[in-house]
């Protein structure tokens, strides 16, 4: 089989100005080099920040030229033309019509202001020369193929009147319109649902063998890789450390770094006391060390609790919805969240699960008066928090607190990391005066796992996993005894993943802290739960301890999420 893409010795760095006003460039990808053979699948897998974007932005020309610098010597070949030596207007041909590129975030990628149709028919009307008749009834077709319901009226349709699962199928007919050769699909599921995952990657699969392309799949996902890929390339600081048969590099990894991977993931057939991490298996050099990984397990469930233990948190028929305008005087109610009862022990987690719009965000935010509720009741050693007052729920404040789901938008990036955390204790009064809040301050530092010298930095200067951490310490000194994690950790690599859900688990041991741990990822919801609740439509389907629900789900819909995990990793 043939090489339709080839790149060879690739190197890109990035201008930059330092402080002192000189320039310097700094290194994001160092002589990477692999193929893409024709009608093959190859999977380019790392954590962020290991050049894996960088080397198909490469590829597809989208380099920022103010700043990116292509080393000499660098080669990439698609189908024996080098594209490093044509000039703007043949590279646009080539990277419009025979390559195709599927970005991460459908939402930034869609312009608002346009259709959907148009924005499809656009690549139609420039490589191919249809008219707008043309464009638009290709356009519908395509919107049918990628399993759009009712194509005739969504292809007048906005992005924003899309959810996430038909917006990133918009960007898939767009990407097949001019049928490329190669298709370049950046972290395609990474936001998505498990169940619209397993949609979408089975669209992928179909579109793949229909018109005979060549797919380059860029995740940090694993699982998925399994599931899609003939040929894995893992790369880590802009360096590739592993090329080989899929199945080949999950049976028997090769590179230390592979292996850590692999093993940092949550499975779904057991919970370790604590996830692996890279750390683990690799020096600070990125040499193999000797593995120190604990093999202990983790299991607690609720039958344990001291007879006649009250429960810290208990909340029934808990309802909440929302209201739209409606014509001239009328009002159309949509039912967010429906009749939810939980009860919540000391020191426990309760997870909850479903897919987006099942309603599990917006139980955390009303709980926490985020929402105004519609109806129900919270009671929160035996006070109803829902029906206090606003100066009554004050004092609860403090008590529950919130880790939300981007660490890049829940910091304000113009405040040192110093001041995001001594804000909340000079509005809730702890600590006499600000050394002594200086000195909590830098203690929670400390327990999350950062050093004292981040106190004085800002949150731009810290990686995802990081600014999770400031995130977590920041609720933390506020002395909480309920954290609600929305989402807290999905939008961080599997290492970056692994360590904040073993902070999590050391704080409650620590602190004797309660989690209500909301996630669409059911490997790590099961991982750090003690009781599992899933939601669909607004209301509680099933509720039970999770190893019981893993392993016998009871509701169909459960049924349906568990069979959408990735079946290459991590099942029983």
């Amino acid at each position: 089989m043939s090489d339709l893409l080839t790149i060879r010795n690739l190197q890109v760095g990035f201008r930059s100005r330092l402080e002192d006003g000189s320039r310097t460039v700094a290194e994001a990808v160092k002589g990477v080099s692999f193929s893409v053979p024709e009608n093959g699948c190859v999977a380019l897998v790392g954590e962020s920040g290991s050049g894996k974007s960088v080397s198909a932005l490469a590829a597809m020309g989208l380099l920022p030229k103010e700043s990116a610098v292509i080393g000499a010597g660098s080669e990439i070949l698609f189908a024996g033309r080098d594209l490093l030596a044509l000039d703007a207007r043949e590279r646009r041909a080539v990277c419009g019509k025979e390559i195709a590129m599927i970005f991460q975030e459908p939402m930034s990628s869609l312009n608002p202001v346009f259709t959907v149709g148009f924005q499809i028919g656009e690549a139609l009307r420039l490589h191919l020369g249809m008219d707008a008749k043309q464009a638009r009834a290709r356009s519908i077709e395509l919107l049918g193929e990628v399993g759009i319901p009712d194509p005739e009226r969504r292809v007048d349709a906005y992005p924003g009147q899309l959810s996430g699962g038909q917006q990133q199928r918009v960007m898939i007919a767009m990407a097949i319109a001019c049928r490329p050769r190669l298709l370049i699909a950046d972290e395609p599921t990474t936001a998505l649902d498990v169940t619209i995952q397993q949609q979408i990657m089975a669209l992928l699969a179909d579109l793949r063998r229909r018109y005979a392309m060549s797919v380059l799949f860029i995740t940090h996902d694993l699982a998925l890789v399994a599931e899609i890929a003939d040929r894995v390339v893992v790369m880590r600081d802009g360096r590739v450390r592993e090329d080989g048969e899929a199945a080949q590099v999950f049976s028997a990894p090769a590179d230390a770094y592979t292996r850590a991977l692999l093993q940092c993931r949550p499975r779904i057939d057991s919970r370790p006391a604590h996830l692996p991490v890279i750390a683990d298996f690799l020096g600070e050099d990125g040499r193999a060390v000797e593995a120190r990984v604990d093999t202990a397990q983790r299991h607690r469930d609720l039958t344990d609790l001291p007879a006649g233990k009250k429960p810290l948190l208990e909340v029934s028929g808990l309802s909440k919805s929302f209201f739209s305008r409606e014509g001239l005087f009328g009002r159309r109610e949509f039912k967010a969240v429906q009749n939810v009862s939980f009860k919540l022990f000391n020191g426990r987690t309760l997870g909850i699960v479903g897919e987006s719009g099942s309603g599990k965000t917006t139980v955390g935010l009303t709980l926490l008066r985020l929402h105004e509720a519609t109806a129900g009741r919270a009671e929160f050693e035996g006070r109803d928090i829902l029906a206090m007052s606003s100066g009554e729920f004050q004092p609860f404040k403090r008590r529950m607190q919130i880790v939300f789901q981007n660490p890049y938008a829940s910091l304000n990036p113009r405040f040192t990391v110093g001041r995001i955390l001594l804000e909340p204790m000079r509005i809730h009064g702890i600590g006499a005066n600000d050394a002594e809040r200086e000195a909590i301050a830098l203690q929670l530092l400390r327990k999350v796992g950062l050093p004292e010298s981040a106190y004085r930095r800002y949150p731009h200067e810290f990686s995802g996993g990081q600014r999770q951490r400031i995130a977590i310490a920041r609720c933390l000194t506020l002395r909480p005894e309920i954290l609600v994690c929305d989402e807290s950790v999905s939008a961080l690599d599997v290492s970056a993943q692994a360590q904040v859900l073993n902070l999590l688990l050391d704080l409650q041991d620590e602190f004797d802290l309660s989690y209500i741990f909301i996630s669409h990822d059911l490997a790590v919801v099961k991982y750090i739960s003690d009781q599992v609740m899933v939601m669909h439509e607004g209301r509680v389907v099933e509720t039970a301890d999770a190893d019981a629900l893993y392993a016998d789900p009871q509701h169909p819909y459960t049924r349906n999420l568990l069979a959408a995990i990735p079946g290459g990793l991590g099942r029983a």
